[in-house]
């Protein structure tokens, strides 16, 4: 029996083996180029006209932290450290694209936002060329205006969808730092902002669930606090919350709008 077993064993290998040379064959005569994206074994490849690619709903911003845009460029494309983006923008306005936007390009890391738990499989990252200490240029800042306009008009983003790589990842980043003209970008509709006066919250507005609310993951909450004074108050360095970052939470959330 056990022979038998054998036998059949090297049978059903045989067909196996045939069968994938079949296929290979008919796609070379078919004029395939290649076995489609998600199987590793044979399969018959007939397209379909019902898919689309990729649709972002998040733009990540970030600075290279790098010295010049030479050295930001061997990182962002050699395999070790293993980090990638879709565009670098360099500080003379020039645009370098990395990466196919309907690819996952590794930018975010271990990152949450809102109901993504996967930030890298649901965005477009943006480098931007500057070492975290150096004020933005204009033309840097012009460059990334026109190309957030375009990827907002192509991908249909709300201005919510723009946000920080200290945003999505507060435990670990600070990027776009300090120096990052948010209001600027939320004056063209990238970005969430408020300008005083702020609504007034109510007396038991809870400060987490309105960071929540926002988009921002509370486990570490000193560290998201943080972030969110990165991005909307900078100038703040009180030790606890103050009515001021209270009441611009509040009205940043849209608690304050909610009936």
């Amino acid at each position: 029996m056990a022979g038998h077993r054998r036998a059949g064993g090297l049978s059903r290998l045989r067909a196996a083996a045939r069968l994938a040379t079949t296929l290979l064959v008919a796609c070379a005569l078919a004029a395939c180029s290649a076995w489609p994206l998600g199987t590793s074994i044979p399969t018959r490849w007939q397209p379909s006209a019902n898919f689309d690619q990729r649709r972002p709903t998040l733009v990540v911003i970030h600075y290279t932290g790098s010295e010049t845009a030479a050295d930001a460029l061997r990182t962002l494309t050699t395999a070790t450290p293993a980090v990638s983006a879709h565009y670098l923008i360099v500080r003379d306005g020039s645009i370098v694209q990395l990466v196919d936007e309907r690819a996952r390009a590794w930018h975010a890391g271990e990152s949450r936002w809102g109901a993504s738990f996967d930030v890298n499989s649901d965005s477009i990252g943006i480098e931007l060329d500057n070492d975290g200490r150096t004020p933005y240029p204009q033309a840097q800042i012009d460059a990334l205006l026109a190309l957030l306009a375009d990827l907002q008009r192509r991908y249909r983003l709300p201005a919510a969808a723009f946000v920080g790589h200290a945003d999505v990842a507060p435990w670990r980043k600070v990027d776009p730092g300090p120096l990052f003209p948010w209001r600027t970008l939320a004056a063209s509709g990238f970005g969430q902002w408020c300008d005083p006066p702020y609504p007034e919250p109510p007396p038991d507005f809870d400060f987490a669930l309105g960071l929540r609310a926002i988009g921002y993951d509370t486990r570490q909450l000193d560290s998201t606090w943080a972030a969110f004074r990165l991005h909307y108050a900078p100038d703040e360095t009180a030790a606890e919350p103050s009515e001021r970052e209270r009441a611009l939470v509040y009205c940043l959330s849209g608690l304050a709008s909610s009936p």
